[in-house]
Formats: structure tokens, C-alpha cells, sequence
């Protein structure tokens, strides 16, 4: 069975259509079933770019759900996948600022229905950062502490262990070892959940990344993306620079078979590539790229 394909969009009707035409150039688009979440408009200057968005959700699948009001990326999300994963017991995710490759769904289905039974995997994602594959090395896909939000897949036995609450924030906030664990798979992970924790952001993404650490679990990442984001020019809605330091190396070949390591082990070479991109000076850089608008 093909995992449903879940699409979260708000008012951005441009975006929401590139992403279907991408999606459909993907040979398993048509037999694939479809859900569209939209939010609900913040203000009364959002509603015409929302219902546009709403018009082509309807091109799409006839299974749109509509908020009646604004609950946010993080809200909608959650709530959404909750929803889904009472139907089902695995997903495609996509956000309505990212560009699929042709192979996208093939490369999902595939790594969903072969890490299934894996209890190390707690996601798939389709997006992938620019990584030299080391020496020696056979696959076509690597390990990761880190999840990525940016096209990706799950499982319903992974979703419904997720602490959303984080309720060991205290005990954790204070222990300096594990802070120091946990930025391992970024300088910028433990600011991020504090951040969500006193309310500068409301991140899900950065709650399910630290679940993932908390269970010791890993992210499937491929060495050329199948997925791109397009959601750092002025109309993003929470990213608004137009440098990225998430380069990538796209999937133009368009091959639907991938090459899977007969033992698929965390590898150090890739993780000290990781770390490099959201590393203390990679973040300054970047910071300053958006500073002078570069």
C-alpha cells in the first residue's frame, strides 16, 4: 500500500501550485491517495490568498480540510498527521514551499516500506544536504540524528511516541551533558527548544527532533535530494532570507531504484559533515547574509 500523501498550506497559492506540478510529474501521484490541510486566514487581508489556495487544494484531492481559523504551522501539523495516523500507519509530508523531484514518491514508498520494522528509523526525508559520500561507502542514502521537516515520512508506532509537552524540560535544561548531546546534531538545537519552550517560536519540528534524540533514534537522508524548498524569498512564512545554507545537491536522474547498504550503520565522516552546516561559524555566516539582505 502507498503511503497517503499529507500537504499542509495556508496562503500561498503559487507555492501550493508548483508543488503539484512537481508532485505530478512522480509516476505514483495518480494512485496515491491525498489530503490537503489548510489554516485558516489571520487577518481579513489573507483571505483572497487563501482561498485561491483553497480553489487549488481542490485540484488536487477532494480530501481538504479547511481550519476556521488560524492555528499555525506547529498547531496544524500536529493535529493533522494525529488525524491521519487514525487511518493510517504511514505518511508523506510536505509543506507548500517545497519543489519535489520526479522520483520523490518512489524514494519515500520504498525507504517507508523498507526501514518499517527498523525501531533505530523514527523518520524518512526526502531532503538532503550537500554531503560527500565518503570513501568506500555504497548507498544511496546515509543515517542522521537530525530530522529534516522538509518532505519527509513516518510511521504511526513512531508518531504516537512523540512527547509534544516535552515534560522532562526541567530535568533536561539543567543537565549540561546532555544539552551538549543533543547539539550534536546542531549548535542550534537546544537555543531552538528553548526557544519553544519560552515561547519565542513554536517549533513541532525541533519537539520531534528532540524526541528523536531522547529515543536514540536516527533520520534515512539521501545523498541527493529529492526535495528543495523554495520558501526563503519575501512571501515565506517562516523563512524570510534569501541565502541558505541548507545547499543541496538535487536528484536529476529520475531513477526509481535505490541502492540500499547491506548494513546500514551511523557514519562519523557524514557526521562531521552534518555538524559543519549548522555549525557556531556556518549560522554567523549565515546571519549575516541575511543582515545585508545577500
Amino acid at each position: 500500500m502507498l503511503a497517503p500523501i499529507v500537504i499542509f498550506a495556508f496562503n500561498r497559492p503559487d507555492a501550493l501550485l508548483r508543488l503539484k506540478n512537481s508532485l505530478e510529474s512522480n509516476n505514483l501521484y495518480a494512485t496515491s491517495e491525498k489530503y490537503v490541510f489548510v489554516d485558516g486566514c489571520r487577518n481579513d487581508s489573507d483571505e483572497p490568498k487563501v482561498s485561491e489556495v483553497i480553489e487549488i487544494a481542490h485540484t488536487i484531492t477532494d480530501n481538504v480540510n479547511v481550519s476556521p481559523v488560524n492555528k499555525g504551522l506547529a498547531t496544524s501539523v500536529i493535529s493533522g498527521l494525529s488525524e491521519m495516523f487514525k487511518l493510517y500507519e504511514k505518511v508523506i509530508v510536505l509543506e507548500d514551499d517545497l519543489v519535489c523531484t520526479p522520483n520523490f514518491l518512489d524514494y519515500m514508498n520504498q525507504m517507508l516500506e523498507h526501514y518499517r520494522q527498523d525501531a533505530r528509523i523514527i523518520s524518512i526525508c526526502g531532503y538532503g544536504l550537500k554531503i560527500k559520500k565518503p570513501r568506500g561507502y555504497i548507498g544511496d542514502i546515509y543515517l542522521s540524528c537530525r530530522s529534516s521537516s522538509w518532505g519527509w515520512g513516518t510511521w504511526k508506532n513512531r508518531w504516537d511516541n512523540i512527547d509534544w509537552q516535552i515534560s522532562d524540560w526541567q530535568e533536561f535544561s539543567h543537565d549540561n551533558r546532555l544539552k551538549a548531546e543533543f547539539n550534536l546534531g546542531g549548535s542550534d538545537m537546544f537555543s531552538m527548544l528553548q526557544g519553544y519552550m519560552t515561547g519565542k517560536n513554536n517549533s513541532w519540528a525541533i519537539r520531534f527532533c528532540y524526541n528523536q534524540f531522547k529515543q536514540h533514534k536516527f533520520s534515512i537522508c539521501p545523498f541527493q535530494s529529492k526535495v528543495d524548498n523554495i520558501g526563503f524569498g519575501k512571501d515565506a512564512t517562516n523563512c524570510d532570507q534569501k541565502f541558505s545554507r541548507f545547499k543541496t545537491d538535487m536528484d536529476i536522474n529520475g531513477s526509481n531504484r535505490f541502492i540500499v547498504p547491506e548494513k546500514l550503520e551511523y557514519n562519523q565522516c557524514i557526521a562531521r559533515q552534518l555538524k559543519l552546516y549548522h555549525s557556531i561559524p556556518m549560522r554567523i555566516y549565515s546571519k549575516i547574509r541575511k543582515i545585508l539582505n545577500l
